[in-house]
């Protein structure tokens, strides 16, 4: 972006296209949260109206038929024989609209309080209206035209709970009693109204709903009452005049309203197009969830509208940054040339030409004087540039020369601090290895001596004593090693190096079988994880040295029992690859107060078994080979022992890289 002219143009502009949109989304996002709100208010008042009219219809029913329970009609045709009740419920039952009227007496009332809920409260005095499920057996008792009535055929609904029938026979029936209380009779006056396929109930409902009454004609609106998961009675076309009879509700929707018993208030796909839904669960007289009551009308013209509100708002938007645009540059126009002017000054300046200025650009105002103060200021800084590159260029040959020296200096430095340390720690072992050398093998040399003697003085003589003369031989054969271990600690040099290139783990495998002897007589269980990783160079006698003597001396501090972990794996130190070789076990660990004092001559934690070299042996023949070896406690159990070998390959490289 190197246009001045675009830049102004952007600041000018980037509150009304940035600012403007950011809080035309936030206020339509709220405006489309607000209107779902409305609909979702919607429906939720249209399932209202729903509930109540099904409510209405079970009061009704009840009021109507305890009216009729109580009525002097009813206790004249009581007295008139069974005959004649029996007319008189039928030609009641027409004209209350209902599909089934009979009277419970005696043992059938008994028997019929035992199973409806109803019936039992009616038979206690309390007229009752519920909704009630009738099993196919049980529409066929009362009426083989309503057992044909309530039977639908399923239909597969996509997104439906997988079912196993393809017919459901079952009724919903608004189930009513009332208890008789004319004078001289004892019974219970039960009705019923059959909904499956009642078009005229679900069509008074959606004329409630959705034609009476409403402000907004647009809405579109059904109802339907659920059996369960299936339509039973519906205005819920599958095509022109085809009903969706049959069809179900999905999964989604069955699991909130049957399974939890949740009021569902949203959008759902019904049958073959989207509506904002509302269902709400049905129970029966046992209090059991058996159905659901819905109403929604179609979200396609709300969408609609939306969509239309959206364009409006952005039509207009682009329409006022059309009108905007022009007239800023209009407006601006007068002050581009100058500040493209100093934009090119300031341009050949970056690219080095320090004698670039802005020079007359015939204005006296605040551009004029910046452009004058501009070139003032690289006035200065031409001058100063000039003055600072004669300073750094004398600068720059006295740190040159100055760092010479100290890389002199601090060579030799490095080199006198090393021969300092490796003196110091090695100069009374030196000088106790010439004494132990020259002073303890001449008379060992001569206690060996004299045994051979005295053994070839007594011959069979000398066999009560044999026991004295073997531990003497021990005694000096010890001797001997703790002579020549104390001399290879002090003048490793002497004894020489044959390094070659190792595989670590292959010669941790070689020290495992020649340890088996000790570990095997033990409880000591031995895990291995050996990654691939480059090899070493170094005396693979002297890193079997190395391995062996920490394992042996890991397998003592167990104590006969725990576990030994090695591994092998490929790790960087200071930027350099290398291997890293780790043993750990499980016993007591090493003491705080001694770890530090572990790679020292002479120290050792088994008093009387040990000369204390070993470890110090073997630092000096791990760091001869360019590693190092570590010890730390475990913060479980046990101690671990880390020896890293680099890779030589990797030092190689080091070494030749330009410096």
């Amino acid at each position: 972006m190197k246009s001045v002219r675009l830049r102004l143009l952007i600041l000018a502009l980037l509150p009304l296209s940035v600012l403007m949109p950011l809080l035309m989304v936030v206020a339509m996002a709220r405006w489309n949260a607000d209107y779902d709100k409305v609909l979702i208010a919607n429906v939720e008042s249209d399932l209202r109206i729903a509930e109540q009219y099904l409510g209405q219809l079970q009061g009704n029913s009840a009021r109507t038929l305890q009216g009729l329970a109580d009525s002097a009609r009813l206790a004249t045709v009581l007295s008139s024989g069974a005959l004649q009740v029996d007319r008189f419920l039928t030609t009641q039952k027409s004209a209350l609209q209902l599909d089934f009227l009979y009277l419970l007496q005696g043992d059938a009332l008994t028997a019929a309080k035992a199973k409806w809920p109803v019936i039992h409260e009616a038979a206690a005095g309390r007229m009752a209206s519920e909704i009630d499920i009738f099993s196919a057996a049980e529409l066929m008792d009362v009426s083989h035209a309503l057992a044909a009535q309530a039977s639908i055929d399923l239909i597969e609904t996509e997104a439906a709970a997988p079912t196993d029938h393809d017919v459901e026979d079952r009724g919903m029936v608004v189930h009513t009693a009332a208890p008789v209380r004319v004078s001289g009779a004892d019974g219970v006056l039960v009705g019923g109204l059959l909904l499956n396929r009642n078009l005229d109930f679900i069509d008074t409902i959606n004329a409630l709903v959705y034609l009476h009454g409403q402000s907004d004609v647009s809405r579109q609106g059904t109802a339907t009452l659920f059996l369960d998961d299936t339509r039973i009675s519906t205005n819920v076309r599958l095509f022109e005049d085809v009903r969706a009879l049959g069809t179900r509700v999905s999964a989604a929707v069955r699991g909130a309203v049957l399974g939890d018993g949740e009021t569902w208030l949203d959008r759902a796909f019904v049958v073959n197009d989207w509506y904002i839904s509302g269902y709400m669960p049905l129970t029966d007289s046992f209090g059991k969830r058996v159905g659901m009551l819905y109403v929604g009308f179609l979200e396609a013209p709300y969408q609609t509208a939306k969509r239309a509100a959206y364009w409006t708002v952005a039509g207009a938007f682009v329409l006022v940054i059309a009108l905007t645009a022009p007239l800023f540059l209009w407006l601006a126009k007068g002050i581009f040339a100058p500040l493209e002017r100093m934009t090119r000054t300031m341009a050949r300046v970056k690219r080095g030409d320090l004698t670039a200025r802005n020079g007359t650009i015939g204005r006296s105002d605040e551009i004029g004087q910046v452009a004058s103060h501009l070139d003032t200021l690289l006035d200065q800084v031409q001058e100063r540039d000039k003055r600072l590159r004669n300073w750094a260029d004398e600068l720059n040959a006295r740190v040159e020369e100055r760092t010479r020296e100290l890389k002199v200096a601090n060579t030799k430095l490095e080199e006198t601090f090393r021969q300092l340390v490796m003196s110091e720690k090695l100069a009374s072992i030196g000088e106790i290895t010439a004494g132990v050398a020259h002073e303890i093998n001449n008379p060992v040399a001569v206690i060996q001596g004299n045994v051979d003697v005295m053994r070839m003085t007594l011959g069979e003589a000398a066999d009560p004593v044999q026991t004295e003369l073997d531990l003497i031989d021990n005694q000096v054969m010890r001797i001997g090693a703790i002579v020549g271990k104390l001399l290879q600690f002090a003048r490793p040099s002497d004894f020489g190096t044959f390094a070659e290139h190792v595989d670590v783990a292959a010669v941790v495998r070689d020290c495992l079988v020649l340890v088996d002897h000790v570990i095997s007589k033990q409880e000591i269980r031995v895990l291995t994880q050996f990654d691939d990783t480059p090899c070493v160079r170094i005396d693979p006698g002297e890193l079997q040295q190395v391995v062996i003597n920490i394992i042996i001396n890991a397998t003592q501090a167990m104590d006969g029992r725990g576990t030994l972990a090695i591994s092998v794996g490929a790790t960087s130190r200071e930027g350099q690859n290398g291997t890293a070789l780790r043993i750990a076990d499980t016993g007591p660990g090493i003491p705080s107060e001694r770890i530090d004092h572990i790679f020292d001559p002479f120290f050792t934690t088994k008093q009387g078994e040990g000369t204390g070299l070993g470890l110090s042996i073997s630092q000096t023949l791990i760091q001869r080979a360019g590693g190092r070896i570590t010890v730390h406690n475990r913060e479980a159990r046990g101690a671990e022992f880390l020896i890293w070998l680099p890779d030589p390959s990797s030092s190689a490289a080091d070494l030749n890289a330009p410096h």
